[in-house]
C-alpha cells in the first residue's frame, strides 16, 4: 500500500509539469513565431517482487507470465513541436514570416548565435536591422541606411534597397538544423543550438528545402486553444485519479491502523 502511495505522489507531480506545459502553450498563444511544447512520460522501474517470467517452475516447465508492481511516471521530456504557424499580415516592411524550414539568425550580447522564428525586425539608430528586444539579426542582413524609400524581400531572399544613393541588393540566408527539438529554449523567442540539435546549417530561401521568406507577414503561434484546452481537461482528471488514488491508500492503512481497537 505504501508504494501506491508513491505511485500515486508521482503520477501528480508529473500532471503538475503537464499543466505547467500546457499553461506555457496556452499564455503564449499570441506570441509571434511560438512553437507549442508537447510533455512525454515514461514508467518507472519495476519491482519483482516474486517471480519473473521465463522462470523454471519444475520439470522444464517456464513461467509464461511473472508478477511486476510498478513504481510509477516520470516526465521523460517536453520538446518544441516545429509545425507551421499561420501566417498573418501586417503591411511592415520589416515584419518577415519563414514559410517552411528554417530560422533567423541573431547575435545575443555575449556574441553567441540565437535562432528564432520571429520576423518582427526593426532598425535601430545605425540602420542595422534589429530584433524588438535591440539584438542583431545576422542571417546576411546588411544596413539599411537612412531615409531609403523601399525596401523589397523576395521569398527568395533577395533584398533591393532603394535610396537616393542608388539601390542596394544583398541576399538573405537561413539556418536549419537536423534535429529542431533539442534546441534549448531560451525565452524572448530565441532558441540556443545543443547537442540533441546537431549543428547549424547554412542556406539560401526557398532552397535545397529551406523555407521562404515573406515579406510584411509575421508567423502566429502555432498553439490550438481548442486542443490545449482538451490536454488541461485530460491533465486535470489525471491529477485528481492519482489523487483519489491517495486517498483511496490512506483509508486502508488507516482501516489497517483501526483493526488494533
Amino acid at each position: 500500500m505504501n508504494l501506491s502511495l508513491y505511485s500515486a505522489a508521482t503520477g501528480m507531480e508529473a500532471q503538475q509539469l503537464n499543466l505547467n506545459t500546457i499553461a506555457n502553450n496556452l499564455a503564449n498563444v499570441n506570441t509571434a513565431g511560438f512553437k507549442r511544447s508537447k510533455i512525454e512520460f515514461q514508467d518507472l522501474l519495476y519491482q519483482k517482487p516474486t517471480r519473473a517470467s521465463g522462470t523454471d517452475s519444475g520439470g522444464g516447465n517456464l513461467v509464461p507470465t511473472g508478477v511486476e508492481v510498478g513504481n510509477g511516471t516520470r516526465v521523460a521530456s517536453t520538446s518544441k513541436v516545429f509545425t507551421q504557424g499561420q501566417l498573418t499580415s501586417t503591411g511592415e516592411k520589416l515584419d518577415l514570416a519563414i514559410q517552411g524550414d528554417g530560422f533567423f539568425e541573431v547575435q545575443r550580447p555575449d556574441g553567441t548565435l540565437g535562432y528564432t522564428r520571429d520576423g518582427s525586425f526593426k532598425l535601430n539608430a545605425q540602420g542595422q536591422v534589429v530584433t524588438v528586444d535591440g539584438l542583431p539579426v545576422m542571417s546576411s542582413f546588411q544596413s539599411i541606411p537612412a531615409g531609403a524609400t523601399a525596401v523589397t524581400i523576395s521569398e527568395n531572399g533577395q533584398v533591393t534597397v532603394q535610396s537616393a544613393g542608388g539601390t542596394q541588393s544583398f541576399r538573405l540566408t537561413l539556418t536549419r538544423f537536423a534535429n529542431p527539438s533539442g534546441l534549448r529554449s531560451l525565452g524572448g523567442n530565441l532558441y540556443e543550438e545543443t547537442g540533441g540539435s546537431g549543428t547549424p546549417e547554412i542556406g539560401q530561401a526557398s532552397e535545397q528545402g529551406f523555407g521562404s521568406i515573406i515579406q510584411g507577414y509575421k508567423e502566429a503561434s502555432n498553439v490550438n486553444i481548442v486542443e490545449e484546452m482538451v490536454n488541461l481537461i485530460v491533465a486535470q482528471r489525471a491529477y485528481e485519479i492519482n489523487s483519489k488514488s491517495i486517498q483511496t491508500s490512506d483509508e486502508m492503512l488507516q482501516n489497517v491502523a483501526n483493526m488494533k481497537r
